[in-house]
């Protein structure tokens, strides 16, 4: 018989206070809940369609999404997507996706929609909580791309190994992007990829700004700090257009001496 530590899911309990389930499935639904609400969760509503579910993520803002994979109007890669692109509140929130065929293609595309956990049925309760542990307590970083948007998909389904790193694949390797790396990146990416989908490229710039300034400050860069800062209040200023984009991201490039044209090669 499963039992959880006390001290843990009195951790775990203020990331699992609302929950919402989508599943076509009444029985499963019902099982998932029951499990829930002995880890702490207190609200639980039901969805079991993807429009069903954008419709009543409008109106509640869980802690914590679990999704089906498929089933009778329900997608539930495509609903991921539309969650993590939307401008919802909850667009952020952990999303655990379960379902009965647990394929290589299903767990990579299931990663690839910005999923942060993917459980396979049957599952124990033990199973169930180390996925909720996960999101709840062991937190990763949030990518604001175009091309993905989701957590950091290079430790996905890893949080439930905590011990030494020893295999060579495991260690950090000459060239490795760093944060400050990774935002560039991204950043000329967007530019890159502006016409696709405008309202993401101008979100995942506007955070790429704010990451960039955050970064400069702490290292006492003034020049990218400003340059960072620019970009940033230029973002939100409406009316932004590709070619607009390109002077205040030029600069900032320019002041963290790269060029813009291999990473914008390369973002392609």
């Amino acid at each position: 018989m499963f039992t959880a530590d006390a001290r843990t899911l009195s951790r775990i309990e203020p990331a699992v206070r609302r929950v919402v389930i989508v599943e076509p499935n009444s029985a499963a639904a019902r099982l998932l809940s029951d499990i829930m609400k002995g880890l702490g969760a207190r609200e639980i509503y039901f969805a079991v369609s993807d429009d069903n579910a954008m419709e009543l993520l409008r109106d509640v803002e869980p802690d914590i999404i679990f999704t089906e994979h498929a089933g009778e109007g329900l997608n539930g890669e495509a609903l991921a997507r539309r969650i993590r692109r939307s401008t919802l509140s909850c667009r952020t929130a952990p999303i655990i996706m379960i379902t009965n065929e647990a394929t290589a293609a299903a767990i990579k595309g299931a990663r690839d929609a910005g999923v942060h956990e993917f459980l396979r049925k049957p599952y124990t309760i033990g199973d169930l909580f180390k996925r909720v542990e996960n999101v709840a307590l062991k937190a990763r970083p949030w990518i604001e791309a175009v091309g993905y948007v989701g957590p950091d998909r290079r430790r996905f389904n890893s949080g439930e190994y905590a011990g030494a790193r020893k295999r060579r694949a495991d260690r950090p390797v000459e060239g490795q992007i760093d944060a400050k790396d990774q935002a560039l990146r991204i950043l000329a990416a967007a530019v890159a990829q502006f016409d696709q989908d405008p309202a993401q490229a101008i979100r995942a710039i506007r955070q790429q700004a704010l990451t960039l300034k955050t970064i400069a400050v702490n290292d006492g860069d003034v020049k990218l700090a400003i340059a960072a800062g620019g970009l940033e209040a230029f973002a939100i200023s409406g009316g932004v257009s590709r070619s607009s984009l390109m002077k205040p991201i030029d600069e900032i490039l320019a002041t963290a001496r790269l060029s813009s044209a291999p990473l914008l090669a390369e973002a392609c």
